[in-house]
C-alpha cells in the first residue's frame, strides 16, 4: 500500500476509532472488505485515514441503520468509488429492504397467530405420562 505523500496528513486507526466511535476491530474488518480503504501507511507502518474516512464511516453507519447488509453497502460504495453518485443503487437497495421487511412482517404475523392458538389450548396442569417433555407443546 502506498505511503501518503509528503505533507499529507492522516490519522492512525486508533484516532479514527476514537473520533468515529467505531471499534478498531470493526475498522480493520471494513478495511479488509474494501469498505474503508486506508490512504496509506505511516513511516512506522500504521494504517492512515483522513477526514473522508469519517464521512465514509457515517455513510456506512447510516445504511446499516436502514438494514442494508455490508455486501449491499459495498455495492453502493463501489458505484461511488467509480466516480458516480450511488443514489439509484441505494434506492434499489432500500426498495429491496422494504420487501424484506414486508416478508418479515408476514412471517411474524403468522408466528403470532400460531402462538395465540397454542396458548388458547394451554393446560395449566397437564398430565405427565412420561412420553413428552411438555405436553402443551404436543408436536
Amino acid at each position: 500500500m502506498a505511503r501518503p505523500a509528503v505533507g499529507q496528513e492522516g490519522m492512525k486507526i486508533g484516532a479514527l476509532a476514537s473520533r468515529s466511535g467505531v471499534p478498531v476491530k470493526t475498522l480493520r474488518y471494513y478495511e479488509d472488505l474494501g469498505l474503508l480503504p486506508a490512504i496509506g501507511r505511516s513511516e512506522g507502518g500504521y494504517r492512515l485515514f483522513d477526514e473522508h474516512s469519517l464521512r465514509r464511516l457515517e455513510f456506512i453507519r447510516r445504511l446499516k441503520t436502514l438494514g442494508l447488509s455490508l455486501e449491499e453497502i459495498q455495492a453502493c460504495l463501489a458505484v461511488h468509488d467509480a466516480g458516480a453518485l450511488p443514489c439509484d443503487s441505494i434506492q434499489a437497495q432500500l426498495l429491496n429492504q422494504i420487501e424484506r421487511i414486508d416478508h418479515q412482517i408476514r412471517d411474524l404475523r403468522h408466528l403470532k397467530t400460531e402462538l395465540k392458538e397454542l396458548l388458547a389450548r394451554w393446560q395449566q396442569n397437564p398430565i405427565d405420562d412420561g412420553s413428552e417433555i411438555c405436553p402443551n407443546l404436543h408436536i
